[in-house]
């Protein structure tokens, strides 16, 4: 399992956008997560599945919630990650309303999860393998806090704790 101080795995995570940009088209793009944490301070939650109740109504938006005050604490983005595909992260960053707050990124075959080791095994209750609920401060694409919820817990994960941690 990933530790303070691991590099984030090299894998690449999808990002639904609805508006064409630079490099950028509309429809799922890739990003490279090594690449996409350089030098950078990155505020990543993982959750295990979008639209999910406690998710919908507790971490997401208590993420778009506390925006500027990750920024003020020096974090240049917020990354929502779960294991469905970039279309679903698309509609739920939609519903959700996270704008540019908040970048929901989708690890539509859990590439990233198993390779943190934070995998959370839902196959007995028909989900497959999810990402377990956790939540980590990177700096330069290593870890630098890691926060892992327990089972049926709400307790780590959230956007209070993390910024509490980014302001320290």
């Amino acid at each position: 399992m990933i530790q303070v101080g691991d590099a984030l795995p090299d894998t690449t995570l999808m990002e639904y956008s609805e508006i064409e940009g630079e490099g950028c088209s509309i429809g799922p793009n890739a990003v490279p997560v090594a690449k996409a944490t350089a030098g950078k301070t990155i505020a990543v939650f993982a959750l295990p599945g979008a639209f999910t109740p406690t998710c919908s109504a507790k971490h997401v938006p208590g993420y778009v919630e506390h925006a500027e005050a990750f920024k003020a604490a020096g974090v240049d983005e917020i990354w929502c990650v779960s294991v469905n595909d970039a279309f679903v992260m698309g509609a739920w960053a939609r519903d959700q309303k996270t704008g540019t707050k908040v970048r929901m990124l989708a690890d539509g075959d859990a590439a990233f999860a198993k390779a943190t080791g934070l995998t959370l095994d839902l196959t007995g209750k028909g989900l497959g393998l999810r990402s377990n609920r956790y939540s980590m401060l990177v700096k330069d694409g290593k870890v630098a806090t890691l926060n892992i919820e327990g089972p049926g817990k709400f307790e780590v994960s959230d956007a209070a704790t993390l910024l509490a941690q980014a302001q320290a």
